[in-house]
């Protein structure tokens, strides 16, 4: 057996102690629990005065099959929603074009107009939970669904809360559901921070995410580098806008993966909280606390749950859990067993709320504000993963930008993700089920399965929604929608006139696409 290593290769000690620790980490490192550096936890008494929120991501088929898995789990105790919506969706597709027809509903719910998101939360009182939504390139229309469906329960703009993902650098680096190039993407994004500066301010307008860079396989130090290295890119195109810092930069959130290496995870989120705070402080000279301190949800490690014994994904997902937990989350979801097979049943997503429920309220862990603050291990890996995911900042800075350092972080995450697998296919790694530990369970049998008629369906419905509307309305809007976009002017308030004109995500998309282009991604070989 190899001695154990971190997962950016670095050499783990078998003990730590007092001389692994920097001398001045009380004054400088450690700080006080919703104080700067923010190392121990973005509020005083975190878990004490109020839980995580319990944010467990669903989304399939039509709005309405997804409205009743929402109410499902909202009476199961989960905290607040998040939205996973399907492919054509997050690409900017409506359900009846042909490049989307084999696509819709399939890994989240099919989204195409205000009537559809008015079904995705019938019955849920949009004032009274909070709604987290995984979109990125449509991310201001879905938004401005949302803002819609609200006024038409009666609720105004100025209390909703929530967030949209929003964020279109991760997916050029790691995960492909771009639309158009970056330079646009940049500004429906800026256009985003700024309509809710003014209208929506209590929602996160974006949710900057390593999430989906570790799914693709880098390391924690990567994971951490590169997504605070987006959130610089995002902060200068903030600023380049005309935004000033203290005013957005409390709207801005994360969002991180919680993988299995506990004590290592832990150390990470700890890290990702200092490097940043310091940055907004000393780079942009933020003052406001809110604009410092680094708020991140976390989701399990989806790309470790195996399809081989699925159940003791169960055990995974609680360590991962368990880490996100101790590192200080403000919202948590946790993978169910099944998700190496198909979309989650029922059962296996309430054993997974289950998992934080009793993390909750049974483990002790948010009894204590940073139960593992001080530790000598966990300081020791928390310097290091600051120290190292710096050193990456530099390097893209020297690059010229996340933007322009898209290629490098590519490689970075190529090599990390080819050096994990050789090490499960040498067995210096072990996976539990897979590579060790081995039998010949048949698959369970009852997995969850999407209509395959909802595709048709859904196509046929959006086509009578354009059909009873208003033409000259609709028409009025995209044209409007056009003019900003050859122009400068912020386009969300164009977006919003035209959902309430009834047109259709699609739509919206096909009118930018004809302005902005659509990216195409340089092949290297």
């Amino acid at each position: 057996m190899t001695d154990p290593e971190t997962s950016w290769g670095a050499p783990l000690d078998p003990v730590f102690g007092p001389h692994h620790v920097a001398a001045d980490r009380d004054e400088e490192r450690l700080g006080q629990p919703g104080e700067f550096p923010f190392t121990r936890g973005v509020h005083p008494e975190m878990y004490r005065r109020r839980l995580w929120t319990m944010r467990q991501y669903a989304g399939f088929g039509s709005a309405a099959e997804t409205n009743k898995r929402y109410r499902f789990l909202l009476d199961q105790g989960q905290t607040g929603l998040s939205v996973a919506f399907d492919l054509p969706t997050q690409m900017g597709y409506d359900p009846d074009a042909a490049i989307a027809r084999s696509e819709v509903g399939k890994v989240g719910v099919s989204i195409a107009s205000l009537e559809d998101m008015q079904d995705l939360f019938e019955g849920i009182p949009l004032d009274r939970v909070s709604t987290s939504m995984t979109i990125n390139a449509t991310a201001s229309i879905l938004l401005a669904l949302y803002v819609a469906t609200a006024r038409r329960q009666g609720v105004a703009a100025e209390r909703l809360a929530g967030t949209v993902q929003n964020d279109i650098l991760k997916e050029y680096i790691a995960r492909g559901t771009y639309i158009f190039p970056p330079a646009p993407s940049m500004r429906l994004i800026t256009d985003t921070f700024a309509y809710c500066k003014d209208r929506v301010p209590r929602w996160n307008t974006i949710s900057i995410s390593g999430y989906h860079m570790r799914e693709a396989g880098c390391t924690a130090v990567q994971e951490v580098a590169f997504t605070l290295a987006n959130g610089i890119a995002y902060v200068e195109a903030a600023r380049v806008a005309g935004l000033t810092v203290d005013e957005f930069a409390p709207q801005l959130s994360f969002f991180f993966n919680a993988h299995n290496a506990l004590i290592e995870e832990v150390a990470k989120f700890r890290a990702a909280r200092r490097l940043w705070a310091r940055i907004m402080r000393d780079r942009f000279g933020a003052r406001d606390p809110r604009a410092l301190a680094l708020r991140f949800h976390a989701q399990t490690a989806g790309s470790m749950l195996t399809a081989q014994q699925p159940e003791n994904n169960i055990v995974r997902v609680t360590v991962q859990a368990l880490a996100a937990v101790l590192g200080g989350c403000q919202s948590l979801h946790t993978n169910s067993m099944d998700e190496a097979l198909a979309l989650p049943t029922e059962r296996a997503v309430r054993i997974a709320l289950r998992t934080q429920q009793i993390l909750a309220h049974e483990s002790g862990v948010a009894d204590i504000v940073d139960p593992l603050g001080g530790a000598f291990a966990i300081e020791r890996l928390t310097d290091d993963i600051e120290e190292a995911a710096l050193t990456y900042i530099r390097k893209i800075d020297e690059l010229g930008g996340a933007v322009r350092a898209i290629p490098f972080m590519q490689r970075e995450i190529q090599d990390a993700a080819y050096r994990y697998q050789r090490e499960v296919e040498d067995k210096a790694r072990i996976v539990v089920g897979v590579n060790e530990h081995v039998t010949d369970d048949a698959p369970p049998g009852n997995l969850f399965q999407v209509d395959p008629a909802v595709g048709a369906a859904l196509a046929e419905k959006v086509a009578r929604y354009r059909a009873a509307r208003g033409r000259d309305a609709a028409q009025r809007a995209l044209d409007a929608l056009e003019t900003t976009a050859r122009g400068r002017e912020n386009l969300v308030p164009r977006i919003v006139d035209a959902v309430e004109a009834a047109v259709t995500l699609g739509e919206i998309c096909d009118r930018l696409r004809g302005v902005f282009g659509v990216h195409q991604p340089s092949v290297t070989f």
